[in-house]
């Protein structure tokens, strides 16, 4: 697949924000909500001050750590599904982590799409905390190549699905960018979570 269709596919991919939201429980947990001082100020760009990385050859990951929120969880990967949305970690499996493997991977050049689910039927899942994290949080991936890309968060926002900014979560980078993504916002017992959780992050090092 060409690098065009692949960048056309994550414009398709705007559809993840509603995959999430179809698998939201009907429960009464209330996953934190970010904080407004943790959105961006004035418009998308890096946390001031932050170190830049360079960007690393492509190298699928394969497990994720953020100690602000206690996740350690394996990767898989996520493709398409045949309506053109993103395809969903198994719903039953509360520590898994998915990554877009058509876009980027996490460290490489561009923008990595990585999504988990926020709490299914039983309880709490690996990103229900997502919403709870700082700008300047860690962000680590373990790669297949046996490098560890470090990320520091930028902001995190959350999204009604009828304002979801496709182009903005999912743009193109010129950095190593991240992007972590779960169910958020108001919920609705017909419907599940109506909105999404966006974590903002740039390479910052590697190890």
């Amino acid at each position: 697949m060409s690098q065009k269709a692949k960048g056309w596919l994550l414009v398709v991919a705007a559809l993840a924000g509603l995959w999430l939201v179809r698998n939201g429980a009907d429960t009464q947990l209330t996953p934190p909500a970010p904080a407004s001082a943790d959105a961006f100020a004035a418009g998308p760009g890096l946390l001031p001050g932050s170190p830049v990385a360079d960007p690393l050859r492509p190298s699928a990951p394969v497990r994720i750590t953020i100690p602000g929120i206690r996740v350690d969880a394996p990767m898989m990967r996520l493709g398409l599904g045949p309506d053109g949305s993103l395809d969903v970690p198994p719903a039953e499996n509360t520590d898994i982590v998915g990554w877009y493997e058509d876009g980027p991977p996490p460290g490489a050049k561009g923008t990595a799409i990585v999504a988990g689910h926020v709490d299914n039927a039983r309880g709490p899942s690996v990103f229900y905390d997502l919403g709870s994290m700082k700008k300047g949080s860690t962000v680590e991936v373990l790669r297949q190549d046996g490098r560890t890309a470090v990320f520091s968060v930028d902001a995190i926002e959350v999204y009604e699905n009828e304002d979801f900014p496709d182009r903005r979560v999912y743009g193109a980078s010129q950095h190593a960018s991240l992007r972590l993504i779960t169910c958020g916002g108001g919920f609705s017992p017909a419907t599940g979570y109506e909105g999404n959780v966006v974590a903002y992050a740039h390479l910052t090092g590697v190890r």
